[in-house]
């Protein structure tokens, strides 16, 4: 296989393209480096596209590795003839290429080599020739009781294990068997006790075609099976199966010759015993992989958009983590996340306690001018909310001022991060309680900063995750977290361990060293300074020095993106169209892009030695140092009042945050404890495929109630007939 060509036209790209992006991979540099810094090599593309094809050169390469170790074992095995090595040159899957080893693959002891190892392959190959001949007496001369083999039945039998057998081991059959299940085929499920009233009640009765099954039913039926609450069985028509086996196998009309009948027999043995076993294990393992990868997908998209929330800013937090038995835990940060203060209070319990909480939380907010309230949306969160807007109304009455506005906050991973060794290392004198409020407050000020520090997996935007295979979902949102903390950037003097870590190029251990150079030396001075922390070396810094802000450098480009590789580049500009540093450093050149415009951006970069693209990059950067692209997101939905379910009506029109996306609709916190669902139906007027076409995680919107159930514990929403500020009509 031609690698180069084959993700050339996979990805609808030049080969000069894919060839350049590959030899970047193999030299070692990140995809966040490449997208950012190597533009003018790749031809501009974007960090996901590039991160699909890295993974998919993985995988061919895995098949390439494959295909050869295969052939170099058929070759061991002395059966490499011209039409086997063009079949598995032409194999294009990783199925197909152990469709062509299987009859050399070591077998456990099957009923066919004990067959064998009583010597009846003479006997099946003259069967397979389907002469003319008595079955049963051509069997009679193989009797042989030392063989233990005793009559011609036995002989009879054996030779149609071993036909069984090879007729299993037939690619060619295998894959046109494949070609047509997964075209016919259906996924059915059924349930194990019709009576018991399960979460898979809907799947009782559940059947759908293979080709069309939806990534989260097959995911939903496979987990009803490991709950032992469905039994799941893929069906496929028997009769239209075997005609293919037989067309593979039986040489001649059944009636008139003996031997064709033995091999019939033998065929239809394989079909029931050794094909479609594997077939139906291989159908459920590709529907299980694409409802894997489409929620992997899925997964990766809603956790991007979550850690690319807007931050709310230079505002002090006070972050509140609800409990009822335990109390409801509070932290005070600054606009630096910085904890000021920390506290425990009960506004679920007694009247007392309630006077208690409203008295300490209005005196937190007094004290220390609290601007934003962060709510954690789980266990007491309705209640706490409730609790919240009466302080806020009350300190409204009393004329504070400022007002503190809050946002629920989700609270995913919270009790993961406030148990971690990590949070022990970062507050030792603080229990894991409060650990939570400071990461919950914290979450509201920078999303990304603090979202980092949890296993992507516990952050609770996707579905099924648990079921996922573990090791490709953490690649891919590995890869997430990368590619945003990467394209935010990170500020090299606050920045904490867990945070550096995602940067391109440097790992855990750099990491640590460069906190550890900081707490020894005080702050960064410049970029350049990196270069001095033990073990980051020339590579590390090229690949990580652009992600790195230092704002407190004297060198004004070491505010911004521009590389270092850039520097002379970018100062070469300034000069070219008439600025100078002072001007940069004072924000004096809001004219650049027409005087480059005049001077011509080619003849530009052709001067300065650069491409256009990463030009127009510096541009960009020189004219808002420090641009962070999460500013121009629409910004968090704040309230100062509170709904409870009782005050939902149908017909209700509300503005909401867009908590989660899935296949099947989108989960929207309306500003009561349980988020409403808005089904793909009910999203817009036009058709969609699937509900991230047009909606994302942190979404503001605006909808109305079209159901209440279960005492506000089933919302349905729409969003069809209500004005929306985006292009959802």
């Amino acid at each position: 296989m031609d690698i180069l060509a084959t993700l050339t036209e996979e990805f609808s790209l030049r080969q000069a393209q894919v060839e350049a992006v590959v030899n970047l991979i193999d030299e070692g540099n990140t995809i966040p480096f490449i997208a950012r810094y190597r533009k003018e090599v790749h031809g501009g593309m974007d960090d996901q596209t590039l991160r699909s094809l890295s993974e998919r050169l993985e995988y061919l390469r895995g098949l390439e590795k494959q295909r050869e170790d295969v052939k170099e074992r058929i070759e061991a095995a002395g059966a490499l003839t011209p039409e086997r090595l063009s079949a598995l040159e032409k194999a294009a899957t990783l199925a197909e290429i152990e469709d062509i080893y299987r009859p050399y693959r070591p077998k456990r002891r099957t009923r066919a080599t004990i067959a064998k190892e009583k010597g009846l392959e003479l006997l099946a190959a003259s069967l397979w020739e389907q002469g003319n001949g008595d079955p049963l007496e051509m069997a009679a001369a193989y009797v042989d009781e030392e063989k233990e083999v005793t009559t011609p039945e036995e002989a009879f039998n054996g030779a149609l294990d071993i036909l069984a057998e090879q007729i299993s081991d037939d690619a060619s059959l295998r894959r046109r068997l494949r070609v047509v299940a997964f075209a016919q085929a259906e996924l059915v499920a059924k349930a194990v006790d019709p009576e018991a009233e399960t979460v898979y009640k809907m799947y009782y009765d559940f059947r759908q075609p293979v080709r069309s099954a939806a990534g989260h039913r097959v995911l939903a039926v496979n987990r009803g099976e490991k709950e032992e609450a469905l039994k799941v069985s893929v069906e496929f028509d028997r009769e239209k199966a075997l005609s293919i086996v037989y067309s593979a196998s039986v040489k001649q009309p059944c009636e008139k010759n003996a031997c064709s009948e033995a091999v019939r027999q033998a065929a239809e043995d394989s079909y029931d015993r050794l094909i479609f076993p594997s077939l139906e294990r291989e159908i459920r393992a590709s529907l299980t992989e694409n409802a894997s990868e489409a929620a992997i997908k899925v997964f990766s998209v809603n956790l991007r958009q979550l850690l690319m929330q807007p931050p709310v800013k230079g505002k002090t937090a006070l972050g509140l983590d609800p409990g009822y038995r335990t109390g409801c835990k509070v932290a005070v940060v600054d606009e630096t996340g910085r904890v000021l203060d920390t506290g425990v209070i009960y506004p679920t319990h007694s009247g007392r306690k309630v006077e208690e909480a409203k008295e300490f939380l209005s005196g937190l907010i007094r004290k220390y001018k609290v601007q934003i309230i962060a709510i954690g949306n789980g266990t007491a969160s309705r209640e706490t909310e409730q609790f919240t807007a009466g302080v806020i109304a009350a300190l409204k009455e009393e004329g504070v001022e400022p007002l503190p506005a809050y946002a629920m906050v989700s609270e995913a991973g919270a009790s993961v991060y406030s148990a971690s060794p990590l949070a022990a290392k970062e507050f030792p004198q603080f229990d894991l309680t409060l650990r939570s409020a400071v990461s919950i407050a914290r979450r509201l000020q920078d999303p990304l900063a603090e979202l980092v520090k949890i296993d992507p997996k516990a952050i609770g935007v996707g579905q099924y995750q648990h079921d996922m295979p573990q090791k490709r979902l953490n690649e891919a949102l590995s890869g997430v977290v990368e590619d945003c903390v990467n394209s935010v950037g990170v500020d090299l003097n606050t920045a904490s361990p867990s945070l550096l870590e995602k940067v391109s190029g440097l790992s855990q251990a750099v990491s640590k060293n460069i906190v550890a150079y900081r707490e020894e030396n005080g702050a960064f001075k410049s970029r350049a300074e990196l270069k001095k922390v033990p073990k980051l070396g020339p590579k590390a810094f090229e690949q990580c020095a652009g992600f790195l802000r230092v704002p407190e450098s004297a060198e004004m480009l070491d505010h911004t993106a521009v590389h270092p590789e850039s520097y002379s580049a970018a100062k070469g500009l300034l000069k070219l169209c008439g600025y100078s540093a002072e001007d940069l450093r004072e924000n004096r050149i809001s004219g650049l892009p027409e005087r480059l415009s005049a001077f011509g951006e080619e003849k530009a970069a052709q001067e300065l030695g650069t491409g256009v693209p990463t030009l127009k990059d510096i541009v960009s950067e020189l004219l808002k140092p420090g641009r962070d692209p999460r500013d121009e997101l629409p910004p968090v939905l704040l309230r100062s009042d509170v709904l409870s379910a009782d005050d939902l009506k149908v017909g209700m029109e509300l503005s909401g945050t867009v908590r989660n996306v899935t296949d099947f609709g989108a989960f929207v916190d309306i500003g009561v404890h349980q988020d409403g669902l808005v089904h793909i139906s009910q999203i817009c007027k036009k058709f969609i495929r699937h509900p991230g076409e047009v909606l994302h995680v942190g979404d503001v919107v605006r909808v109305k109630v079209l159901s209440v159930e279960n005492n506000g514990k089933r919302i349905g929403l729409s969003m069809r007939d209500v004005p929306q500020n985006t292009n959802l009509q």
